[in-house]
């Protein structure tokens, strides 16, 4: 069920993207498609995915995050 939040929190905080979640107990894995992270560092992608996930960071929900994060062109080199 926590997977299907942090899909949606993400979704609905960064437009036309694709999320994959995976993990449990706290511990989590989110792997994010999207051109909003064009010109973009790893930092600033980073800083777009926890904005995004910021109460259930806080809350405690989610303990450890690890996150990918790509523009759609890097995905595809990456195919």
């Amino acid at each position: 069920m926590m997977n299907e939040i942090i899909k949606n929190a993400i979704s609905d905080s960064i437009e036309n993207c694709d999320v994959k979640v995976e993990g449990e107990e706290s511990k989590y894995t989110v792997h994010i498609i999207s051109d909003v992270f064009l010109g973009k560092s790893t930092v600033e992608k980073h800083q777009i995915v926890y904005a995004a996930l910021d109460k259930y960071i806080k809350s405690g929900e989610i303990h450890a995050l690890t996150i990918k994060a790509l523009t759609i062109d890097e995905s595809n080199q990456t195919r």
